[in-house]
């Protein structure tokens, strides 16, 4: 089987998930489908599930490569709010839009580089390491802004937002961007299998000669980086830093594209595209149950609900099929040789 047929058939689960879930939203809301060009930029509901679902994609992405190594990072929506919060403070200080940006996407890569070292210097597990940033983000965003709601007017930054390139949203451009440019990195360089490799076996890996303390503080500084970015583009769409929901539970929103990816939580195999098809999955969820006119208190209800479907159409056991289980009921996890017969490798006396 060749890489595109393996690719293919990798991501055919996602791509079967998001056409039904779209042809759902298309049987309620028939207008579903229509796309216009105005002012220069496209619009439509899919357009609007590309566009919103831009901060969720680009968490996803630093989320997989953790989770790949058997991590997990509470911490992106915190992030997000800390980085929002420092670009919008820079930019109302008076500085430009480069070194707003770069002090933004700076503040990500040290919250990255705080919870790598964390994990791999002090071996502390992923779940409690990034809780701690997780709960003391919020707060650090607060002192950056000062408690309040920093709002700014400069047409740089708000492009990023809410801008477009030859028709596309800016958000859309960027997390497309982004996606592309990390399955490059992990699928033409031996990266995406160092990192495989730290997720199965981390004692193993090390062994084998690969760096993995240094390879778990980078995935976690792309992660951060990642985060910084989504909390720049959530900043400049609404045209301010709000520290108190600015990416609040969107890290949840992450996991669960990362896992609908087929990414498993425990390490190992994982995937950039099926993690993005995740994240518009989720997002096409949202827009469908706002489309349809179900209440609110229905929305995450019925988002669980589907997920949950999702998860246990690729469970492993319902793929594999039902499996033959003795009389007493346990399963047989693997074929046992007759008592009676003896091992192939026992050689045979020979006479002297």
């Amino acid at each position: 089987m060749s890489r595109t047929q393996d690719f293919l058939r990798r991501i055919l689960p996602q791509v079967v998930t998001l056409a039904v879930v779209l042809g759902l939203i298309a049987a309620v809301y028939p207008g579903f489908f229509d796309i216009s060009m105005a002012n220069g930029r496209l619009y439509g509901s899919v357009i609007d599930i590309l566009n919103r679902g831009a901060p969720v994609a680009l968490l996803a992405i630093g989320m997989t490569l953790v989770i790949a190594t058997r991590g997990i990072d509470l911490s992106v929506g915190a992030i997000m709010a800390i980085c929002g919060a420092v670009v919008a403070a820079a930019i109302t200080s008076g500085f430009g839009l480069a070194p707003a940006l770069g002090l933004a996407l700076a503040a990500g890569l040290a919250c990255g580089l705080w919870n790598g070292l964390l994990v791999v210097l002090f071996d502390i597990q992923p779940i409690v390491a990034t809780l701690i940033l997780m709960v003391a983000g919020r707060g650090i965003a607060q002192l950056v802004t000062e408690g309040a709601i920093l709002t700014f007017t400069h047409e740089g930054l708000i492009f990023l937002g809410s801008g477009a390139i030859f028709g596309v949203p800016t958000p859309v451009a960027i997390w497309l961007a982004a996606g592309a440019l990390t399955l490059l990195v992990v699928r033409r360089t031996a990266l995406g299998m160092l990192i495989e490799a730290v997720g199965i076996n981390r004692r193993a890996g090390a062994l084998a000669g690969v760096g993995a303390g240094a390879l778990i503080v980078a995935v976690y500084m792309v992660s951060g980086l990642c985060a910084g970015v989504a909390g720049v583009i959530a900043a400049a769409d609404i045209r301010g830093a709000d520290a108190n929901n600015a990416g609040l539970w969107l890290e949840l929103d992450a996991i669960l594209a990362v896992v609908i990816g087929g990414t498993s939580l425990l390490g190992g195999r994982f995937s950039i595209a099926a993690s993005l098809i995740g994240a518009m999955i989720i997002q096409s969820v949202n827009t469908g149950i706002l489309l349809s006119g179900f209440p609110p208190e229905f929305n995450l209800i019925i988002k669980a609900a589907i997920i949950i479907a999702i998860l246990v159409l690729q469970s492993p056991r319902l793929r594999g099929g039902p499996r033959l289980r003795r009389s007493g009921g346990r399963a047989s996890p693997r074929k046992q040789a007759p008592r009676d017969q003896a091992p192939a490798e026992k050689k045979e006396r020979v006479p002297s």
